[in-house]
């Protein structure tokens, strides 16, 4: 089993959760799975139960495959997916709310 990095985008649904007047959220994620569709099957189901309103997910593949491609990883982010392996389970490491007029904001309503 591979730990997964996603990153989630959300809309709104009743009872999110998410501060007033936001249009939405980015979620960055760490899940442990077989593979990365498997990731994104687990922490989608895991939202929509947190009654949030998973829009998009963009993979970034596993540690492995994210440290091939150059990219840093620092000690923090390592220790969150160690947690997520050692928990098995998803990690939401970071929340961005999205507001009107802010860049990545979508123009959802409540529903």
């Amino acid at each position: 089993m591979k730990v997964y990095t996603l990153l989630v985008q959300l809309g709104r649904k009743k009872g999110d959760g998410l501060p007033d007047g936001a249009t939405g959220a980015a979620l960055m994620c760490y899940c442990p799975a077989g593979d990365e569709a498997e990731a994104v099957r687990e922490t989608v189901a895991i939202l929509k139960q947190a009654d949030m309103a998973p829009l998009d997910v963009t993979g970034y593949g596993s540690l492995e495959e994210r440290l091939a491609e150059g990219h840093e990883i620092e000690d923090d982010e390592r220790a969150l997916m160690d947690r997520a392996l050692a928990e098995d389970s998803v990690v939401i490491a970071q929340m961005q709310p999205f507001f009107q007029g802010c860049p990545g904001a979508e123009d959802e309503t409540l529903h």
